[in-house]
């Protein structure tokens, strides 16, 4: 490309393939943005124009999750948004009271799994890992859940973690940290694309986490989705999105349990 500027053509042209491809909807606020990042991924690949760059996203699905990852932010932390996760550790705890001893979760965008580590610490405290306990940890982008599977993240990254926490579930590598075998266990990683339902697993699920994944998304996109985690729950079960989000004119069969947390 000789500048970082996408014509109204070309911009039409990619917010129709994300959209086809993965649900995502790019407003004209994004042009800007989406221009300087694509730009670089077209000079790497030294693609002459837009069109160039298309026809090899349609032949390489592995640079397709460059180009998502090049225009979304996977912003994730451990322990984000604790509220809601202490409102499944409150569940867990009723089940285990009630003599519940299999426990099944989804992480739907588990991004860099922090999501789904931090929920699998909370299993390790409340004593549900000691029972038949499982999470499905997934995403559209490989390389996040390849960064998930490994479970290692730097010091910064696992400074919301609570110091008791820290000692008892994770291991130093070096300048690094890697979450406990017994933990990395608990997850199963798969690559799902939320835009297209069915998805192949069958549930049912105590807790679907689908959180700050739908702002991406437009309002039918976000039905299917919503459609979808409402089929997989087990009735009571909870449905979890981010604090930015809401359920508003979906159709749906939630009631509110706490702010983003759903009860089926």
């Amino acid at each position: 490309m000789s500048d970082n500027a996408l014509s109204a053509d070309d911009y039409a042209s990619l917010i129709a393939l994300v959209y086809e491809r993965c649900g995502i909807k790019l407003g004209p606020d994004k042009q800007t943005l989406v221009s300087s990042r694509l730009a670089n991924r077209m000079r790497h690949h030294r693609c002459a124009d837009l069109g160039a760059y298309l026809d090899l996203i349609a032949r390489d699905h592995g640079e397709l999750v460059f180009l998502l990852d090049a225009i979304t932010t996977n912003t994730t932390s451990f322990f984000r948004e604790p509220a809601a996760l202490q409102a499944v550790d409150d569940e867990v705890r009723r089940m285990l009271a009630k003599g519940g001893r299999r426990f099944r979760f989804w992480s739907a965008a588990a991004s860099l799994g922090m999501e789904a580590y931090s929920l699998a610490m909370l299993l390790a405290e409340n004593g549900a890992i000691k029972h038949d306990c499982a999470i499905l940890a997934t995403d559209i982008s490989t390389r996040a859940l390849a960064a998930c599977r490994d479970g290692i993240y730097d010091t910064a990254a696992v400074a919301p973690i609570p110091q008791a926490m820290k000692q008892r579930w994770l291991q130093p590598q070096a300048e690094r940290w890697q979450v406990d075998a017994r933990l990395r266990s608990l997850l199963t990683v798969n690559r799902v694309n939320l835009a297209k339902p069915p998805f192949p697993m069958r549930g049912p699920f105590d807790a679907i986490f689908c959180r700050n994944v739908m702002i991406y998304f437009d309002l039918p996109v976000r039905q299917r989705l919503v459609t979808a985690c409402q089929e997989l729950l087990r009735p009571g079960g909870l449905l979890l999105i981010g604090a930015a989000e809401s359920l508003h004119g979906l159709d749906h069969a939630f009631t509110t349990v706490r702010p983003a947390v759903f009860r089926k």
